[in-house]
């Protein structure tokens, strides 16, 4: 049986949290693990309770939920429920996962989740055992646009700043995110992090030594903290040892 992913619900209007939990009802992958109507009680309800997601009011009492982000170290993955469309550009400053505005569809609120998973990974993080995966695409938000691309597409990404670029066969598209946000989920779909700024795919890599590898004639340095896993993954012991 599959594990469900934990939300929490930060709103104080009474209307839109029903709303929520009557879209929330309707999916069999999340469930609703706690309900709070302010910032404050955010906060103690994060420090005392695991959750995977967060759905986000920005106008609240005592608080904002932008301020709150701002606040928070460790923050679950964020989706903002709101009914003021101005703070979306700083919402993608604050690297929100999506920015539904109310009254939300049953249809926006939906493919607000499905990004969560294809971003976050659903098939091995929200699963029990180790069942193959079956995530095909990665949702990337550039700017007001989500694009939604095949993984086998892409070739590599590369963090810089705030930002995370990523080079596909035949384009690039820069999203507000970071490596981290994305590493579990391609590291389990065929990628492999080499460095604190590149995560590249397996299958793309045409050769490697013991501080870079090599795309066609792309180099990518190999990290000092990630090059033992790295050289270890890639076998190259393996070839050093045949060598003699």
């Amino acid at each position: 049986m599959n594990k469900k992913a934990q939300c929490l619900i930060v709103d104080d209007e009474p209307l839109a949290i029903k709303l929520l939990k009557m879209h929330i009802s309707k999916l069999s992958t999340i469930e609703i693990v706690g309900e709070v109507e302010d910032a404050v009680e955010a906060i103690d309800f994060l420090n005392t309770h695991k959750v995977d997601l967060m759905f986000l009011d920005i106008h609240m009492p005592e608080m904002k939920g932008t301020e709150l982000l701002r606040l928070l170290k460790n923050p679950p993955a964020v989706i903002f429920t709101t009914a003021f469309r101005q703070y979306a550009l700083e919402s993608y400053d604050l690297n929100v996962l999506d920015y539904l505005v109310k009254p939300i569809s049953f249809g926006r609120f939906a493919q607000a989740v499905e990004k969560f998973f294809a971003v976050y990974g659903q098939q091995n993080e929200f699963s029990a055992g180790d069942g193959e995966v079956n995530e095909e695409f990665l949702y990337l938000q550039d700017r007001s646009i989500i694009h939604k691309i095949p993984l086998i597409e892409i070739v590599y990404a590369e963090s810089m700043g705030d930002n995370l670029t990523f080079y596909l066969e035949d384009r690039q598209i820069t999203s507000r995110c970071t490596v981290a946000s994305v590493e579990k989920f391609m590291s389990r779909n065929g990628f492999l992090r080499i460095h604190r700024s590149y995560i590249v795919s397996r299958k793309r890599i045409t050769s490697f030594g013991p501080v870079s590898v090599f795309i066609g004639e792309k180099e990518l340095p190999i990290g000092k903290t990630y090059r033992e896993k790295v050289l270890e993954l890639l076998k190259y012991k393996t070839f050093i040892n045949n060598k003699s």
